[in-house]
């Protein structure tokens, strides 16, 4: 009679089992039927449970998509497993020649290596050890060493039109203040041009001020430079009646970062010659002076949390010098190479039924399904040097990163950590949720051919409340 009972018992568990996992598919499968987005739009889902190791639910996971900044997942999993989480971005400073009497009599370098969290500090840290070296004039020449990659400042399908925003800096392994400047514009007295703050303050570009503060006849105030041009005039106009900021990029980041270092030598008191700025591979015989180091996980977390294109790139950039001996001139497909053979030989899958091209997703180029996403996000769930933290720098629901303002309401609050997507016509989210029993869930969702995101965005968030109350 007990082994009876025990037999009923175990049976009531497997038909509770199936009947939640219906009604789970039954319910998504309601979402996207009713869904009135859905029929002029596509969308692939796969859900999975990582704690019974079952998959919950499909729709068109296997069909590929542009994924936005998803692909950050693919860059940062491969990261963290090619790399370490030990590993450190480092902007290296030596010379070669002597010093004599504070005179550098041979050439100054500053070998990039694709830093994206270098900030105006840091620089500062650079003139300071100059400095402590004994050095108070450069007769040679001030180089800088941007050999960890080729001339291709922008990857294959980015839209030059999104220049100039901050969203897509000029990208180099010389980059200061992310390749942008921060601009902080002020009202003055009515009618008087608005008073204009510009960091990190450098000599490398202009300003040509022509708002008119508290004066509404004047206009928007509008805040660009002359991208068209490659300029970097800095053009500010129409009325000031608050406070306004704006961070654009600068035409030519390695340009901005040599001229800039050159000015604030100078402030120092430091002679150096603007014209003595070359571009040139750092010798092996050189004298070490200074490395500015930065922890890998520093980066990922901007990457992951705000979905931060420019330090996408950087462990993108970072992979490339992986592949083999190429370690200088890299290329975007240099980079490529390591994704495609960290895809094959962990995951399994065929890097030829995919494409890859950058590592932020912002390429138009790029194509994926949901099950490759998923793959990754299974992947390092089952290795923890990697999945604590790529887990820690995902954005959480209602919480933090692009995540903040979504999913404040209901079930879903804090248990979600998950990476967003979003371009053009594309609205992306894949990462994990913890459901009411405590299981974690691996999910992956890509609308494509949507003109709102904000309707793509509400669907997902319905998804994941559904996940989180999953029984």
């Amino acid at each position: 009679m007990k082994r009876i009972n025990g037999l009923l018992f175990f049976l009531f568990l497997w038909v509770g089992s199936i009947y939640a996992q219906a009604s789970l598919k039954d319910k998504l499968d309601e979402l996207i039927t009713s869904d009135p987005m859905l029929k002029t739009s596509e969308v692939g889902i796969v859900v999975h449970d990582l704690t019974t190791g079952k998959e919950l639910y499909s729709h068109q996971d296997d069909k590929l998509y542009r994924p936005a900044s998803i692909e950050k997942v693919v860059t940062a999993v491969t990261a963290l497993d090619v790399l370490g989480s030990k590993y450190q971005f480092q902007t290296t400073l030596s010379y070669d020649g002597v010093i004599k009497n504070g005179i550098l009599k041979g050439n100054l370098y500053v070998k990039g290596g694709f830093d994206p969290e270098f900030m105006d500090l840091d620089m500062d840290f650079l003139v300071r050890a100059i400095q402590e070296a004994g050095i108070r004039t450069i007769s040679g020449k001030l180089v800088g060493d941007v050999s960890l990659m080729d001339s291709l400042y922008w990857g294959a399908g980015w839209s030059w039109d999104d220049t100039p925003e901050s969203f897509q800096p000029y990208l180099s392994p010389l980059m200061l203040n992310r390749g942008c400047v921060d601009i902080k514009v002020s009202p003055s007295s009515k009618g008087r041009a608005g008073k204009v703050e510009i960091t990190p303050e450098s000599d490398y570009y202009q300003v040509n001020n022509r708002s008119v503060s508290l004066r509404p006849g004047a206009g928007s105030l509008k805040i660009t430079r002359n991208w068209l041009a490659n300029g970097n005039t800095i053009d500010i106009s129409g009325c000031v009646s608050s406070v306004r900021k704006k961070t654009l990029n600068m035409y030519d980041s390695k340009r901005f970062f040599m001229n800039t270092f050159c000015y604030k030598l100078k402030k120092e008191g430091l002679s150096v010659s603007k014209d003595s700025i070359f571009f040139m591979e750092t010798p092996d015989s050189t004298k070490w002076i200074y490395t500015c180091q930065r922890p890998l996980e520093m980066v990922l977390k901007r990457a992951l949390k705000e979905s931060d294109n420019l330090s996408a790139e950087a462990l993108f950039r970072q992979l490339g010098r992986m592949n083999g001996k190429h370690t200088s001139h890299l290329s975007f497909g240099d980079c490529q190479k390591v994704v495609k053979r960290f895809m094959r030989h962990s995951l399994g899958y065929d890097p030829e039924d995919y494409q890859i091209v950058d590592g932020s997703g912002v390429s138009l180029y790029n194509y994926v399904s949901p099950r490759l996403i998923l793959a990754y996000l299974n992947y390092a769930y089952r290795h923890p040097a990697i999945f604590q933290p790529f887990y820690e720098c995902l954005p959480i629901a209602g919480v933090d990163g692009t995540l903040r303002g979504r999913m404040r309401m209901g079930k879903a609050f804090r248990n979600v950590r998950a990476k967003t997507g979003t371009v053009t016509g594309v609205s992306s989210l894949a990462g994990y949720v913890t459901s009411v029993k405590g299981h974690k869930i691996s999910f992956v969702i890509i609308n494509q051919n949507v003109l709102k995101a904000r309707q793509a965005r509400n669907l997902q968030d319905k998804i994941c409340e559904l996940l989180v109350r999953m029984n």
